[in-house]
């Protein structure tokens, strides 16, 4: 074996049972590591029809990761909760935790991951796209924001969002490993349709995503349909223009057969006139899409979201002349800065904070 240690929750089963190999590890037990170290975040001491001397070696050629928790926040309001984690190094990253639990029989957990520490995309509108790339995040510590959170919660993970820190098509191997991680069923058994993956228009990455026809649920965000205006805020325009953007899109959705999730940040006096409706429903004719409508959140105060005469008055136009699927999404955890485009490694009001239950050894 390579002096490197393996690194569970950092490779699929089947990725595992290659790495393995050579100690004479199965298919069957990579699969049985995989389920102790992502379901039990444990390494197993001992295994049905397993020799002891074999599972010392795995033993000793094997490492489980695990993340530090540095900061929790709950928000009073909406029960939103903030993480701040930090990997092997000092660079720390938060996640959050989106409780659905409006059905008495169906209450449970989404949570939305970083892939990256900071990020380079540099959306106006965006508290972490102001910070800067610092980092990739590596696949385990993508899959271990989602296990320590679920070990700190009374329902179940149910869903996983890519809509943290981080544009997740620039970081795609450990995005898609961790993806497939999540999904498989000695993993975290999260349903691939459950899974979103979100980017801000990276051409190449969506170009991939589309011929490895990937399970998870790509999601696009547009902010506009005018390139003029769309480069103003998010700068990924200047690189990967409109044309091509939706030439991808139609191509993913040609190959994939599925409706594509546009997200529209609602920004006040900037995309949400009549005439924005008009030219999204010009870029996107003849592709079947869903519209997700989500208020801006912008802690300087220089984007702010419509009130609701003007979000009515947008959403009118987008019925007459969209004419296609729109739903208005909930950014909670405002007051704790867990909102979409809040994330900055910022804690509010120390009354916030939770012990955690789970070990961060």
């Amino acid at each position: 074996m390579t002096t490197m240690p393996v690194l569970l929750k950092d490779l699929t089963s089947s990725e595992l049972s290659v790495a393995l190999a050579p100690l004479g590890v199965s298919p069957h037990l990579a699969r049985q590591l995989q389920v102790a170290a992502v379901k039990r975040d444990e390494i197993p001491e001992s295994l049905p029809a397993v020799s002891a001397k074999l599972l010392e070696r795995v033993r000793r050629e094997v490492r489980l990761p695990r993340l530090s928790l540095l900061n929790k926040a709950v928000s009073p309001c909406d029960g939103f909760a903030k993480y701040l984690f930090r990997g092997d190094d000092q660079e720390s990253y938060e996640a959050v935790r989106i409780p659905l639990l409006n059905r008495k029989d169906d209450l449970k957990y989404i949570v939305c991951v970083s892939s990256q520490a900071g990020c380079a995309m540099g959306c106006r509108f965006c508290a972490t796209g102001r910070q800067g790339l610092v980092r990739d995040l590596a696949a385990w510590e993508i899959v271990d924001q989602v296990i320590r959170i679920q070990a700190d919660s009374e329902h179940p993970v149910r869903g996983v969002v890519f809509m943290g820190m981080g544009e997740p098509l620039l970081n795609y191997e450990s995005v898609i490993r961790a993806a497939r991680i999540l999904a498989e069923p000695c993993g975290m058994a999260i349903a691939g349709k459950a899974i979103s993956i979100s980017t801000s228009g990276i051409v190449p990455g969506i170009r991939r995503f589309t011929t490895d026809r990937l399970p998870f649920r790509l999601i696009v965000s547009l902010a506009s349909a005018d390139s003029a205006r769309r480069r103003e805020v998010m700068p990924v325009e200047a690189t990967y223009p409109l044309g091509d953007l939706m030439s991808a899109i139609r191509d993913y959705h040609r190959v994939s057969g599925r409706r594509v999730t546009l997200a529209w940040p609602l920004i006040s006096g900037f995309n949400t006139r009549t005439e924005d409706a008009v030219q999204l429903a010009e870029l996107t004719c003849n592709l079947p899409i869903t519209l997700d409508l989500i208020d801006v959140n912008d802690a300087t105060g220089q984007f702010r979201p419509p009130d609701r005469a003007e979000l009515d008055e947008f959403r009118d136009a987008l019925r007459l002349h969209l004419k296609m699927p729109v739903i208005r999404r909930y950014s909670g955890g405002r007051d704790i800065h867990a909102a979409c485009g809040m994330l900055a490694k910022q804690f509010c009001s120390p009354t916030h904070f939770e012990g955690t239950r789970f070990s961060t050894r």
